[in-house]
């Protein structure tokens, strides 16, 4: 398996010439269940320490589990300032990282430059570990400005209004809207009910800058949608790289899913069987 897996600078580059890749988030802290979904055919798995309870001895196990499927493995940090998560994510293996939260271009540089060996960067070189256990120090460090995966995440109105700056540091392979985050930032869940705020003319005047400037720059689109209603829509405008949700939320609606049909089947079968209330589905 791992002759046919892409290095990263070759995943970029096929994300660049508009060849689609789909994944998911991962926000349980289930090496298993990380290891399940690599298997399952998605492209990539990201392994979201933002919002998930994984540590670094945790996210060590999921990125072993993610690299077992032959998936690509993204892992979300805290933020630009993270220095140590993202030094303990690339040094665990994971083939890239997405950084939240980003508001200006001086934020943005701080974060390639946290996941850049000198003298493009000042991360820190260290050996023997993970990441390097394949080609050796050389054969890693001496690559991986090239290989690991850059993205920022597109979600403050601050960051839409600095995108022109932002979308031209060197370094920054992808830009990655959240448009739920994007969306409160820019005060439209006060403005429009739901789910009006999506497809508001506010949100969609951001969007085409966002896309302006990143294809100015040769810069990859990223987005996070919840299931595959909308993959069409945003393929068409140049997006490659397509979160459809997280594992979490898989659960639920296969969980809901099936829920369903058993309802129905009692319905069929003359027989009394509702599913229990619940606010989530």
């Amino acid at each position: 398996m791992s002759d046919s897996v892409l290095s990263g600078a070759e995943f970029k580059q096929e994300l660049r010439d508009g060849k689609p890749k789909m994944g998911l988030f991962v926000n349980s802290h289930s090496p298993t269940v990380a290891e399940q979904l690599a298997h399952s055919g998605y492209d990539w798995l990201l392994i979201d320490t933002q919002h998930g309870p994984m540590g670094y001895e945790k996210l060590s196990a999921m990125l072993c589990a993610v690299t077992s499927g032959g998936a690509k493995s993204m892992v979300r940090v805290a933020g630009y300032s993270d220095r140590a998560g993202i030094q303990q994510a690339l040094d665990l293996g994971a083939d890239g990282i997405l950084v939240p939260y980003i508001n200006t271009a001086e934020e943005a540089r701080q974060a390639v430059s946290c996941a850049m060996y000198p003298t493009a960067g000042t991360r820190s070189v260290y050996f023997p570990q993970r990441s390097m256990n394949k080609k050796g120090l050389l054969g890693y460090a001496g690559n991986s400005n090239k290989n690991v995966i850059i993205a920022l995440q597109v979600e403050t109105a601050s960051c839409i209004e600095n995108m022109e700056e932002i979308a031209a540091v060197p370094g920054v392979d992808m830009l990655f809207l959240g448009q739920n985050d994007l969306c409160m930032s820019m005060g439209l869940y006060e403005k429009y009910e739901f789910p009006h705020m999506y497809t508001s003319p506010e949100l969609g005047a951001a969007t085409e800058k966002l896309i302006a400037e990143a294809t100015k720059n040769k810069v990859i689109l990223g987005l996070f949608l919840f299931g595959t209603s909308r993959v069409g829509e945003f393929l068409d405008k140049g997006f490659t790289f397509i979160s459809i949700g997280n594992d979490l939320h898989h659960v639920l609606t296969q969980a809901t899913a099936y829920v369903k049909d058993m309802e129905a089947i009692a319905v069929e079968k003359g027989k009394q069987w509702v599913r229990r209330a619940t606010s989530l589905m």
